[in-house]
């Protein structure tokens, strides 16, 4: 059963070229897409409880030349995040908010990169597949009208078909579930960075407040 499915997989790379190889090249794409944004999220993945805490007391004491030096210590795109936050405690009080955001925007989407070619290839890589199903079908039905031949030829030919849906199928597949997963990674960095927000804010309104 294992030789003769695999028989038909490399019948279906060879004679349906025109589903095989663009499945193909987005299984490659995917593979790649997966372990680069796998790796890179692994090198960024930072436990901020502590690193919050120690921020906190930092800025209680108005030692902000140490929070920086403790942001930058913790690295990865957080620690970006934060230190970037303090020079903007010191730099822009009144637009603290909106240039927060802005730096928390272009990291996400450095985060957010190339998650739109697994969202790309979950949603067309099924129909490239049944595509080439169709098309094995149609020729199957129209060897058999040229050739004859019975029941056994139509359910052959149909089963050959079928590899394409199938291999469209398992791409699509494994592009969705690491996008999804991939997407609630970037949510959680999110999360990170508001909470950074509101620490900062609060300060920042703490020192406002004690100023009037």
């Amino acid at each position: 059963m294992d030789s003769k499915f695999f028989t038909y997989f490399m019948e279906f790379m060879v004679r349906d070229w025109f589903a095989s190889i663009p499945i193909l090249i987005c299984s490659i794409f995917t593979d790649a897409v997966i372990i680069e944004r796998y790796l890179y999220y692994q090198k960024n993945q930072r436990d901020i409880s502590s690193f919050i805490h120690a921020l906190q007391k930092d800025l209680e004491k108005n030692q902000l030349q140490a929070a920086q030096a403790n942001c930058s210590k913790l690295g990865g795109v957080i620690g970006e995040v934060a230190e970037e936050g303090v020079r903007l405690m010191v730099e822009q009080k009144e637009d603290f908010s909106k240039a927060f955001d802005i730096t928390v925007g272009l990291v996400t989407r450095k985060l957010e990169k190339n998650l739109a070619i697994l969202g790309t290839i979950g949603a067309t890589c099924p129909f490239i597949g049944l595509f080439g199903t169709v098309v094995g079908v149609v020729l199957t039905l129209d060897q058999l009208g040229v050739g004859g031949g019975g029941t056994p030829v139509v359910v052959t030919g149909v089963a050959k078909a079928l590899i394409a849906t199938g291999f469209g199928l398992i791409v699509a597949i494994l592009a969705v579930i690491f996008n999804n997963t991939f997407t609630n990674t970037v949510k959680r960095f999110n999360d990170d960075f508001l909470l950074l927000k509101l620490l900062f804010m609060s300060f920042i309104g703490a020192e406002a407040a004690a100023q009037r």
